[in-house]
């Protein structure tokens, strides 16, 4: 189940997500760059890292991330997944999102037992819009003391380069903003933990992805490409092996897409 927060917070959240596991068996996981960073709330999770099997926090901030992360979990568990925009959790720690990116920050490490309450709740079986909305509230004063003018700059600059489907280039992303080429690099690597290069590649191929999920699969691979704006299908699959780790037609063949982001192996 996804949700979309209220209009005012869609600014800093991209959406949220339900999801649940009644079952108990193991099953594995993929976490993939999409360019946001994100939240996972949960309060009854057995959830480890697909490399070094260590147990993951029940709670944790998750940053940008520059290809793919792999989990397994153990048993039922529900978990809401907040989608935040890029810059967000910069914003909320206070810290360069170069610091976070491709990390894993338990969320009693940064905000002690602030969100213990809807770890409970979920815990508890609450309805997972009875917390969203409850979330809705504790973002909403969260963010009151900490804005600054560089946030609304790099809200714009991405917006600028989500309306152009990833295909800006270095110079048109400097006549736009007025700032330089290092000073964009500087600018993004602190607010999204990437560069500006980077971020345009992601959202180029969640476009591809956007095509071939909402049923545009009847063209052919190399149609597709080319309607993304990829020069050639190599250059596709070598985009697509180093931020998924799978090619187009093993992603395809992926029953499981819980999420934009999210599958299972």
């Amino acid at each position: 189940m996804q949700i979309s927060p209220p209009t005012y917070l869609a600014p800093y959240i991209r959406h949220y997500i339900f999801l649940e596991n009644s079952g108990e068996n193991m099953r594995s996981l993929r976490l993939f760059t999409d360019g946001s960073s994100g939240l996972i709330l949960s309060g009854d999770m057995n959830l480890y890292s697909g490399i070094s099997e260590e147990r993951m926090p029940l709670s944790f901030f998750y940053g940008t991330l520059n290809g793919y992360k792999d989990f397994y979990s153990k048993g039922r568990f529900s978990l809401i997944a907040v989608v935040f925009q890029p810059y967000f959790l910069n914003i909320l720690l206070k810290t360069s999102a170069g610091e976070t990116r491709n990390q894993i920050v338990s969320v009693e490490d940064v905000l002690k037992d602030r969100l213990e309450i809807f770890q409970e709740k979920l815990f508890n079986k609450t309805s997972p819009l009875r917390i969203i909305n409850d979330l809705n509230v504790f973002f909403t004063r969260f963010l009151s003391d900490r804005m600054n003018p560089d946030h609304h700059f790099i809200a714009a600059a991405q917006q600028y380069i989500l309306s152009h489907k990833g295909w800006v280039s270095s110079g048109d992303l400097q006549r736009f903003t007025g700032y330089s080429e290092r000073q964009l690099e500087r600018k993004f690597e602190y607010h999204m933990g990437m560069s500006p290069k980077k971020y345009g590649s992601i959202i180029r191929l969640h476009y591809f992805l956007s095509l071939v999920n909402n049923g545009m699969d009847h063209k052919n691979m190399t149609m597709l490409s080319y309607e993304a704006g990829y020069s050639d299908q190599s250059h596709l699959i070598r985009e697509f092996k180093n931020n998924i780790g799978l090619t187009p037609k093993q992603y395809l063949n992926t029953e499981n897409k819980m999420a934009v982001n999210f599958i299972e192996l």
